[in-house]
């Protein structure tokens, strides 16, 4: 007996065919991807380090895509208005971005409604874990010295390296609440960044510069400086002999600047496979890595599950810490 196709059924035929179809369209689309050039979008200006991690990796993904990768700085907003551009452009894979630390940052302080959450997390190519520096006659011989006269002397020692409420100033306010110790017991300094910080640091106008050990690198090696701590999971090939803050007080606190390739939210999965294995190889290249090794930034790589569950747990750590400082709005 013949089966009869009922009205359900023939409707249910219909959505299936109609997904098919889908999937073949998003499928010849991956296959085209990419047969124009891509735009890689910094939220921070040129000749920076953001910059030329961006620049770099777009050199070797052109390489990897067969189309032009071309940077585009796009500034202003303590980075709102570069990580709101890539963002909001459409999720085709033609417009993609370096997104910062900062995406964990702004949006609790009322700068955007951005959040890790707003992106297709591509991969994650950079870590710059928080340092501890101090001048170089600085009567600390370790992190237990400086945490004993904090806790003596509340208020008295100053620090800077970034604006207030800046990564280096929650990475300093974020091992304190853990060594429950008030983040208010050393001042922070606002500077213009790490360069400034540290010349201050130098100049005896503060007593502690919490700020990367690429940032602080020349002055170490002029022995104008010395690191106490890196705030890690593990050592710097940078400096190897400077301990993690685990090793040199207990403290499981880590925190730094990263870095990571992220594209607009919706980006079909077959692209952003292709991306994801374009960032990899160039990540794994050795051009990548003497370029890194040669600037002394951290490599760390991340894949777009990894990189998701990191930023999730960095914005978890900077709302506690800015809440703890009294930043979060």
């Amino acid at each position: 007996m013949a089966f009869k196709l009922g009205r359900f059924g023939a409707q249910r035929r219909q959505v299936l065919v109609a997904a098919a179809l889908a999937a073949a369209a998003v499928g010849a689309q991956a296959q085209s991807w990419p047969d124009r050039p891509i735009t890689l979008i910094v939220p921070w200006g040129a000749g920076g380090g953001t910059d030329a991690v961006a620049r770099m990796l777009g050199s070797l993904m052109e390489k990897d895509l067969g189309q032009p990768v071309n940077v585009v700085n796009r500034t202003g907003g303590s980075g709102v208005v570069g990580h709101s551009a890539i963002a909001t452009a459409a999720p085709d894979g033609y417009t993609i971005g370096l997104i910062t630390v900062e995406i964990t940052m702004m949006h609790h302080q009322k700068l955007t409604e951005l959040n890790p959450t707003s992106y297709t997390p591509i991969a994650l190519v950079n870590l710059d874990p928080a340092g501890f520096q101090v001048r170089a006659d600085a009567p600390y011989k370790n992190m237990a010295d400086v945490l004993a006269a904090v806790k003596a002397n509340p208020g008295k020692f100053k620090a800077s390296g970034t604006g207030q409420g800046g990564i280096w100033h929650l990475a300093l306010a974020g091992w304190l609440r853990d060594a429950k110790v008030d983040p208010a017991s050393v001042p922070w300094v606002p500077s213009n960044g790490a360069a400034p910080g540290l010349q201050d640091l130098v100049a005896g106008g503060v007593e502690f510069a919490p700020v990367s050990l690429p940032e602080a690198r020349s002055l170490i090696d002029a022995g104008k400086v010395k690191s106490l701590a890196v705030m890690a999971t593990s050592r710097s090939a940078l400096y190897p002999n400077v301990p993690t803050l685990k090793e040199a007080t207990g403290s499981d606190w880590a925190t730094g600047a990263w870095r990571g390739i992220a594209a607009p939210k919706g980006l079909p999965p077959a692209v952003a496979a292709r991306l994801e294995a374009s960032v990899k190889k160039a990540y794994e290249s050795k051009d990548y890595k003497d370029f890194m090794a040669q600037r002394g930034f951290g490599l760390l790589w991340g894949s777009s599950g990894e990189f998701a569950s990191f930023m999730a747990k960095a914005d978890a750590d900077m709302k506690a810490v800015m809440t703890a400082v009294g930043i979060a709005k």
